[in-house]
């Protein structure tokens, strides 16, 4: 009995260690760079507000009624995002819902599209998207929403991300940005699961991006190396998302 007692609390000891572990690791998030950021705090166009759940990015004079929940990639903090996405928010006038992932992942984080959505009541219409494993987790959400069990979705926008639902049997108007010189969710890796999307899905290449182009957080291990700098790919992204719009909302 008290070999099988010492060997219960060993096992107990080993699986609170692992889990102390684990939070440890999931809360070392790469931090999003303080002036991109300000960057975008600063500009007189933008109505950026911070939330519960995130950040709220929506054109200062009132904008269309059209929105963008967007997840972030792995451990990535919601702030590396905003300059970024700010320049969609300039360039095409939709409000964009920058959420916090449960533990800084996609994955953990079970909450309804409702929980993001509700943020920007004034937007009718919703599109879904992320960067990396967040976008991984945006076509969950697509997929729940064209089963009638969320909000309903127009479309979905991938940040260096694909899809591991199958959508390709739905009528969601998709983009998928591919980072040249990604080295994570390579161009080969994106075409792979290409099949997986709608058939008439549009990509664009972003020239001179790597993976961690897609927000401001620094380097990433297993990634290239970036040719373009921050404000071209900003420039670059906001152009791919409003042709994109332009052509199908």
């Amino acid at each position: 009995m008290r070999r099988a007692g010492a060997i219960g609390l060993g096992v107990l000891g080993a699986v609170a260690i692992a889990v102390v572990v684990f939070l440890v690791w999931a809360h070392t998030v790469y931090a999003g760079e303080r002036e991109p950021s300000l960057d975008a705090w600063r500009s007189p166009d933008l109505a950026i507000s911070s939330t519960d759940d995130g950040f709220l990015i929506e054109p200062a004079g009132g904008g269309a009624d059209l929105g963008l929940v967007f997840i972030p990639g792995a451990r990535v903090e919601p702030s590396a995002y905003l300059y970024k996405l700010s320049g969609i928010v300039e360039e095409t006038g939709i409000t964009i819902v920058v959420t916090h992932p449960t533990l800084n992942l996609a994955f953990f984080d079970t909450r309804p599209l409702e929980a993001f959505t509700a943020e920007a009541p004034d937007v009718s219409r919703w599109l879904v998207g992320g960067h990396s494993l967040g976008g991984v987790r945006s076509c969950q959400l697509a997929e729940a929403a064209v089963n009638g069990e969320t909000t309903d979705v127009v479309g979905m926008v991938l940040f260096g991300s694909y899809c591991a639902s199958d959508l390709s049997g739905t009528d969601l108007e998709v983009l998928s940005l591919v980072g040249e010189f990604d080295g994570l969710s390579t161009p080969e890796k994106v075409a792979s699961a290409a099949h997986l999307l709608p058939a008439d899905a549009s990509t664009a290449l972003i020239e001179g991006a790597n993976h961690a182009a897609f927000g401001d957080y620094g380097p990433q291990a297993g990634d290239g190396v970036a040719t373009a700098d921050r404000e071209t790919v900003r420039d670059e992204i906001s152009s791919a998302v409003a042709d994109f719009l332009g052509r199908s909302t």
